[in-house]
C-alpha cells in the first residue's frame, strides 16, 4: 500500500464516464492505495521544502456522488510515495511554476508522474520537432511571411496554438486562404505568439488516432476520433465521436519508434495523436481517451500504469 497524491482540475467539475484523472483514482483506490487529492493553488513551498494542503479522497464509479473528500491537512509532498500530475492545459506559466515546485517533491523523494523537467521540456506540440522523420512538415513561428509561405507551399494547412486542448482554435486553410490573414493575426496575436502550422493531412477523415502509451509501452488498441460534418477536428471536445480500433502496423511503428525515448525522460503516461502515418502531437500533461479503449477491449491500462509506477517505487 502507498500514498498517492492526485493533481488535478477541480473534481467536481468531471464527467467521471470518460475522465482519465478519475479512472486512475479508482484504479489506485482499487489496489489498495491511499488516495490525496489536490489542484494546483494547494501546492505551495516553505523554506526549500514542497508541501501540498490536501484532502483524502475516495471514489465510486458513478456518475453522481462520485467522491467523497476529507478533511484538509497539510503535507510535505516529499513524503507522499506517488504524486501524479493531471493538470489540463494550457501550458502556462503557473504550471511551470508547479513543476518546480514537484522537483522538490521529486528531490525529497516522491516519485512524479509525469517527471516534471519532462514536462517542461516536452511541450506537447513543439515536441514533435525532436521526431522530424514521423512527423508531417510543421513550421512553428510567430512570422506572418513564414506562414504565407507555409500556405503557398502546401495548399492545405493546419493552424493551431501552441497551448491549446481539445481542438480549441484549429484552423483549417484551404488552398484559397480564405481568412489567412486573420487567423494569423488571431493565433500569433500579432506576430507576439508563437503559432504551429502544419500540412493538412487528408487521413483526417478516417480519425484522428489516440495512441496511450505506458512507460514506453504502446497499448494494443487506440481511439480514432473522427469529426462530425463539416469538421476538420477529430477532438471528441469539438464534437467528434470516439471509434475504439486495434493499433494498425504503421501505428505500432510509430509508437515503438518513439517509446523508449519516452520513458527514458519519465513519461509513464503518453497520448500519442497519429493521423494517417505521421505523429501530430505527444501529450504528456493530462491525456485521455483511457476509459473510452477499456470500456471496448478486454484491457485494464491504468493497471498497466500503476504496475509500472510500483515497481519503479520498488525500484528506487
Amino acid at each position: 500500500m502507498a500514498r498517492v497524491g492526485i493533481i488535478m482540475d477541480p473534481i467536481a467539475d468531471i464527467k467521471p464516464y470518460k475522465d482519465t484523472s478519475f479512472r486512475l483514482a479508482l484504479e489506485a483506490q482499487a489496489r489498495g492505495h491511499d488516495l490525496l487529492y489536490m489542484e494546483l493553488k494547494d501546492l505551495f513551498v516553505n523554506a526549500g521544502v514542497a508541501y501540498g494542503s490536501v484532502r483524502s479522497l475516495a471514489v465510486t464509479d458513478r456518475n453522481t456522488d462520485f467522491y467523497t473528500l476529507g478533511e484538509r491537512e497539510t503535507v510535505k509532498l516529499g513524503d507522499i510515495d506517488m504524486l501524479i500530475m493531471r493538470k489540463d492545459p494550457p501550458f502556462d506559466i503557473e504550471f511551470v511554476y508547479a513543476t518546480h515546485i514537484l522537483d522538490l517533491a521529486q528531490r525529497d523523494g516522491a516519485l512524479v508522474a509525469n517527471r516534471p523537467q519532462s514536462l517542461r521540456d516536452c511541450s506537447e506540440k513543439l515536441y514533435t520537432a525532436w521526431f522530424p522523420e514521423l512527423i508531417p512538415a510543421t513550421l512553428v513561428t510567430r512570422s506572418a511571411e513564414q506562414i504565407r509561405a507555409f500556405h503557398a507551399e502546401h495548399k492545405n494547412i493546419i493552424l493551431k496554438p501552441l497551448d491549446g486542448m481539445g481542438g480549441a482554435s484549429i484552423f483549417k486553410v484551404s488552398e484559397d486562404g480564405g481568412n489567412l490573414g486573420v487567423i494569423i493575426e488571431t493565433l500569433t496575436a500579432m506576430g507576439t505568439r508563437y503559432a504551429m502550422a502544419q500540412e493538412y493531412l487528408p487521413a483526417i477523415t478516417d480519425g484522428d488516432k489516440r495512441i496511450l502509451i505506458i512507460n514506453g509501452e504502446p497499448m494494443p488498441y487506440s481511439l480514432a476520433r473522427v469529426p462530425s460534418a463539416g469538421e476538420t477536428r477529430g477532438n471528441l471536445a469539438a464534437g467528434g465521436s470516439g471509434r475504439p480500433q486495434p493499433l494498425s502496423d504503421s501505428d505500432w511503428a510509430l509508437a515503438r519508434a518513439i517509446g523508449p525515448e519516452l520513458k527514458e525522460k519519465g513519461l509513464f503516461l503518453v497520448g500519442l495523436d497519429v493521423i494517417g502515418d505521421r505523429i501530430t502531437e505527444i501529450n504528456v500533461t493530462s491525456p485521455t481517451c483511457m476509459r473510452e479503449i477499456e470500456a471496448a477491449y478486454s484491457i485494464n491500462i491504468a493497471a498497466k500504469f500503476f504496475e509500472a509506477l510500483e515497481a519503479e517505487l520498488e525500484r528506487k
